[in-house]
């Protein structure tokens, strides 16, 4: 295990690519941000809900949600704050809880990345490679 993992994804955990950012990969961290923030803003606008283990009632299938809602960080740390809440006579019910669902497991995912890429199991970034044409570095 390298010293850059832990931090790495506890960072990533608290912050959609947040971890991506602290490993260097500075341009996938952006992405990575914007498109987990993205679906879970537009899961909340579209009356989606965030599955919570207290009222979960216990049942394993909520409890499952409640883990994968609160896989999105902070963003579930502040929409708890903030009291945001679905109806759930609205129409876009579902789909709204299943964006922030999908924003919260991609975030696990990202968190999972963070380990990869520290321990070396994945490849570094891309690097500039030097211009061939006249030996010089670009």
């Amino acid at each position: 295990m390298n010293g850059r993992s832990i931090p790495a994804m506890l960072l990533a955990l608290a912050v959609p690519g947040a971890g991506h950012f602290y490993l260097g990969r500075r341009n996938v961290a952006v992405a990575y941000f914007c498109i987990v923030v993205f679906m879970f803003a537009v899961g909340l606008s579209i009356d989606g809900d965030l599955y919570t283990p207290s009222t979960s009632g216990g049942g394993s299938l909520k409890m499952l949600a409640s883990f994968a809602s609160m896989g999105a960080g902070l963003l579930y740390v502040i929409a708890m704050a903030l009291h945001v809440s679905g109806s759930v006579i609205s129409a876009t019910y579902e789909y709204g809880s299943t964006f922030t669902l999908t924003a919260g497991l991609m975030n696990l995912l990202l968190v999972l990345d963070c380990w990869d890429i520290a321990n070396g199991r994945k490849d570094p970034p891309a690097q500039a490679e030097p211009d061939e044409a006249d030996g010089t570095d670009a």
